[in-house]
């Protein structure tokens, strides 16, 4: 029976305060027509955060009580629908009412986890060779404003060799809602994609659900045997509306102003990667800008803690020492025989090029061996670093090869004999 009240005590912002009883934390509500959710419990007193925001709400309004949490409709209608951060449909089409199940569960048994062991292919080759991304694995892309994250998750979105991409969008601008939709519908990957989007212009409370909303659905996917990829954009957004709705409910500010369990928010959303035995998988990326590129600031601070390494993308590319899949010698030892060791050796040699272009920039003068340094860098930055490169993960290891061959001897690189004979081009190839 739903409970229905006449009388609200006080109303802040989007929070709106009443009396009532029999009530828990997340339940859902109707204050007038608006949806809202139960944010906080102090005795009999309920604060509601209301979805669409309180203007044109009064003190008089009702306010009823649904007895169950936020939920969203499951089933394979979802595959290329846009919906909003509180599941109302954005593009137009019906809205979906069956088969509704909760958002924001507990994260999966461990006991029933089993260990990450395949690949996600992606055709970037940063990712492919030198970061390789798994099944099951929970990354964020730290990054600052103005890089190019949304492109480089659209581009993972219709090049991931996975069943289903769930794209979650939190605090974006609308010309990136558009990209990433106008994207994958002219790729041809929208028929596999379920989007969750909560544009900077929408009320607060919706960029909190996107995660919850997206990772629900990804679950159930998972549960019926499907390889799913969970996109979330920006996790920084997420976390300055937790601490938006923390200072509305004047909760003492931890670090920053942050809310004291900014943590356990991040951590109980990551946690939902996970490899169901007998089932599918829930694979997360999320991109977590960083304020002045500071890397100490509690959202990415946080979330190195809880996440299994990081991409950082820094002027436009994966930056090969700042990121690291550590899950990758899960899965880059049964690739290719040669995969390992070509990928040590080759960011080795880029490491020594970055201090040949150090000496060059400050005039010293350039020896033989600078000069071979410089062209490999050059090489490497174009045809394996460029986000535009689109290639399967043997043919980028036939392409460092190439570019190994094209600027060093053989005995030059550091790597074993035996690889050397077995996998070096032979001349006429490079002709």
């Amino acid at each position: 029976m739903q409970k229905v009240y006449t009388k609200i005590e006080s109303i802040v912002g989007n929070v709106v305060t009443v009396r009532a009883s029999g009530v828990r934390s997340g339940d859902l509500a109707l204050v007038g027509e608006s949806y809202a959710s139960v944010i906080k419990l102090s005795g009999d007193l309920v604060s509601l955060q209301v979805f669409a925001g309180t203007q044109g709400v009064s003190t008089t309004d009702t306010v009823r009580f649904l007895g169950r949490p936020m939920m969203v409709s499951f089933s394979d209608d979802l595959l290329g629908r846009v919906f909003d951060g509180a599941g109302v449909p954005r593009d137009n089409g019906p809205a979906l009412t069956e088969n509704m199940i909760p958002i924001g569960g507990p994260s999966v048994n461990p006991a029933k986890r089993i260990v990450p062991k395949r690949m996600i292919r992606t055709g970037i080759p940063m990712i492919d060779v030198f970061n390789t991304l798994v099944e099951s694995q929970k990354l964020p892309i730290f990054s600052v404003s103005g890089e190019p994250y949304n492109q480089l998750l659209a581009r993972i979105a219709m090049q991931a060799e996975v069943d289903v991409i769930v794209l979650g969008g939190m605090g974006l601008k609308y010309d990136d809602y558009l990209f990433f939709r106008d994207t994958l519908e002219k790729s041809g990957a929208m028929g596999r994609t379920v989007m969750f989007v909560h544009t900077a212009s929408d009320p607060t409370v919706e960029c909190t659900l996107v995660p919850d909303l997206s990772l629900a659905v990804a679950e159930q996917f998972a549960l019926a045997g499907k390889r799913v990829l969970v996109l979330l954009t920006d996790m920084t957004n997420f976390a300055d509306a937790q601490k938006e709705m923390a200072i509305t409910m004047e909760q003492v500010p931890s670090n920053r102003g942050y809310p004291g369990d900014l943590y356990s928010c991040l951590a109980s959303r990551y946690e939902k990667a996970v490899d169901f035995e007998g089932a599918g998988s829930i694979t997360i990326l999320g991109v977590t800008t960083m304020p002045g590129d500071d890397v100490t600031h509690p959202v990415p601070d946080n979330t190195g803690y809880i996440t299994e390494g990081q991409y950082y993308l820094k002027n436009g590319h994966i930056e090969p020492f700042g990121s690291l899949s550590r899950l990758k010698q899960n899965v880059n030892g049964t690739t290719r025989s040669d995969h390992r060791a070509l990928m040590d050796g080759m960011i080795r040699l880029y490491s020594a090029y970055k201090e040949s272009l150090e000496k060059k920039s400050m005039g010293f003068m350039m020896s033989e061996w600078d000069e071979k340094l410089l062209k490999y860098g050059h090489l490497f930055e174009t045809k394996l670093m460029d986000l535009s490169v689109n290639i399967p993960l043997e043919e980028a290891l036939d392409l460092g090869w190439e570019i190994l061959a094209e600027c060093f001897e053989p005995n030059e690189t550091g790597l074993k004999t035996s690889l050397l004979q077995e996998r070096w081009p032979k001349k006429d190839a490079l002709n």
